[in-house]
């Protein structure tokens, strides 16, 4: 039970290696990959209170690992759903697709029960590489080739982080003389006026940071959303996001608030972030790339709630990062639809959307006002949380800065908004989505509206799973 999830994950990749052995059409490929994407969504349930340490104590099975992977098996499941058609990639090698897809996943739900370096490593490794693959499958009929561009610059830029952080991880053993995360993190504590126990554990940060695309390990967001299929893009944006956000807050619950340059260095990460991400997104015109640098900046606001060392402010950013998810993941469902062909979506594509498809635009309304921190939506609750918090812990300054970011990122944000509902179509194709992306549409909408108005039931029970690892 404790290694279910990962167990099924594994029978499901076999079960779609088989079926790209043999010969069959996008349609029962797309069937089988949702049924076992479903498959793995109920099987984290049912391994939802399993709790152990798995090899020798480096894989370790808590509520908190089992909310992410519950997490990420959903988000899993909405991609699948929201991208069904794969549009984006060639249909011949579809199978191969939701094989590498499952494998990546796999890898991350090891990466968030991981509580050892090697393990860690391994983990990140393949949730990493399977992506690696994914992203130059695009087919776009041999016009741009954006995608072998893409691919080469997220290897590039993914293996310099993993050499980053390898090398912080062999300071980390030979400092302390252990990879198990709680014997290295209790070393450390007394030792950060020391520059190698400092540099180290930078090294290490960054590796997770680039995972989540925060400054400096921002720098291949763009070029990979942009060249990236809208269903591989989706994916980036919101799967890995949760594992990245669950190391990052298992590494640092255990470290002391006193390490001063610790705070110092997440302090800068974060405005930078902030900056960087939302004075980028002003001046595009394709929306994934807009989508891609307020991420950046949306990973700022993430590390507000890590940065304050407390048990509230872990929970606010898994609150947050939960709700970016799903706004992300409403704003994508509707470029994939938009998308007559897979190609990308310029946000002039977007006109008399309100006409075309009420629903579509609708979503895409509630999902960009979530992501500006409009009332009643999540978004909102989640910034207004997190700079709480971090106000609370005496960053004014800092707040200061969130707040300005904020009023950055409502223009471009609602200026998308106001081409969706105040243009005319111009002879632009009729959008009709088909009665299961309807439905995850209307639930979408739901449940980032529930969690808006009602923040603080999911607040206290990430506070519960966040106090077992602590």
């Amino acid at each position: 039970m404790q290694f279910l999830p990962e167990l099924t994950l594994l029978g499901a990749g076999l079960i779609i290696f088989m079926v790209s052995l043999g010969k069959s059409n996008a349609a029962t490929t797309k069937n089988i990959a949702i049924g076992l994407g479903a498959a793995v969504f109920g099987a984290t349930l049912l391994s939802y209170c399993a709790e152990g340490k798995l090899f020798y104590g480096a894989y370790q099975v808590d509520l908190f690992s089992q909310v992410f992977k519950t997490l990420i098996a959903g988000a899993m499941l909405g991609v699948l759903i929201l991208g069904h058609n794969l549009k984006g990639i060639a249909e011949k090698v579809h199978p191969e697709y939701y094989l590498f897809l499952f494998m990546s996943v796999l890898g991350l739900m090891m990466l968030v029960s991981s509580v050892e370096l090697i393990s860690i490593f391994v983990a990140l490794e393949l949730s990493s590489f399977a992506v690696y693959i994914m992203v130059p499958m695009r087919d776009d009929e041999g016009k741009f080739r954006f995608q072998m561009e893409a691919g080469i610059k997220y290897l590039l830029f993914g293996v310099t982080a993993t050499g980053f952080m390898l090398f912080g991880m062999s300071y980390m053993y030979g400092l302390t003389g252990s990879t198990d995360l709680a014997t290295i993190i209790a070393k450390y504590s007394t030792m950060w006026t020391h520059p190698a126990y400092v540099i180290s554990m930078m090294m290490v940060l960054g590796g997770f940071f680039y995972k989540l695309a925060i400054f400096p390990f921002h720098f291949w967001v763009p070029d990979v959303y942009e060249g990236a299929s809208n269903e591989t893009t989706a994916f980036i944006a919101t799967v890995p996001k949760l594992a990245a956000t669950a190391i990052l807050i298992r590494l640092i619950s255990q470290i002391s608030g006193d390490g001063q340059v610790m705070i110092n260095v997440l302090l800068l990460c974060a405005v930078a972030s902030m900056f960087y991400g939302n004075l980028s997104a002003l001046v595009q015109k394709d929306v994934k790339r807009m989508l891609g640098f307020s991420g950046i900046a949306h990973a700022g606001f993430v590390l507000l709630g890590i940065l304050t060392f407390q048990i509230t402010g872990y929970a606010n950013a898994m609150y947050y990062i939960i709700g970016y998810v799903l706004m992300n993941l409403a704003c994508f469902l509707v470029l994939c639809n938009v998308s007559e062909k897979g190609e990308n979506v310029m946000i002039e594509d977007l006109s008399g959307l309100h006409k075309r498809s009420p629903l579509m635009a609708f979503t895409l309304a509630v999902g960009l006002f979530a992501l500006a921190g409009i009332p009643p939506f999540v978004g909102f609750m989640g910034k207004f949380m997190l700079l709480t918090g971090a106000l609370k812990e005496g960053y004014l300054l800092v707040v200061i800065l969130a707040a300005i970011n904020t009023a950055i990122a409502i223009y471009y944000y609602l200026s998308v908004i106001r081409i969706t509902y105040c243009s005319d179509p111009e002879e632009r194709a009729l959008v009709t989505p088909s009665t299961l992306t309807s439905a995850t549409s209307v639930l979408l909408l739901l449940v980032i509206v529930f969690m808006g108005v009602s923040p603080q039931r999911f607040v206290d029970f990430a506070s519960t799973a966040v106090q077992t690892i602590m």
